[in-house]
């Protein structure tokens, strides 16, 4: 059985495709939080343990709590459905690296705490829109960039820019 119905067009595949994703995040968070106490918060990526490697397969489902999940929803929900757009495997292949080289640089540089959410895919795709855009020189692709730099580039300056706390 398909994620998205295949006679839809395009676009309606991409946001059928997304949206479901994002209703497991959803229905995960509430799982966690009405009925586990939280407790798969401890499944994220731990730096530097080997014990916490599993987590990058896990993070980008478990967020800590609905604001967490509320404030990482519309930009994954945007920016997932423009790389949908090319089709199912596109959004999956970039889905799939993304977390994956996302997850190890956590892993490998984060500080020392349990890291959970679907920002490391949320700044992936816009890092990957932005370049894309410029790399297949597609008049589609340039107008998706620059749309992804007006809206999120501010996003992606803060999430890059060291912070001292």
């Amino acid at each position: 059985m398909a994620l998205v119905a295949e006679s839809e067009s395009p676009a309606v595949q991409a946001v059928q495709l997304v949206v479901v994703v994002l209703a497991l995040m959803w229905v995960v968070e509430v799982v966690d939080a009405l009925i586990l106490d939280s407790r798969l918060d401890q499944h994220g990526i731990v730096p530097r343990s080997w014990g916490g490697l599993d987590g990058i397969l896990w993070a980008p489902i478990l967020h800590g709590g609905f604001g967490h999940l509320v404030a990482n929803s519309v930009p994954f929900l945007v920016l997932g459905w423009f790389i949908a757009l090319d089709g199912p495997r596109r959004w999956l292949s970039v889905t799939v690296f993304v977390a994956l080289l996302g997850g190890a640089a956590t892993w490998l540089l984060a500080r020392s705490a349990v890291h959970i959410g679907a920002s490391g895919l949320v700044f992936g795709y816009a890092g990957f829109l932005l370049v894309a855009g410029f790399v297949e020189k597609s008049i589609k692709g340039i107008v998706v960039a620059i749309i992804v730099g007006v809206l999120f580039g501010g996003m992606v300056l803060r999430g890059i820019t060291p912070v001292s706390s």
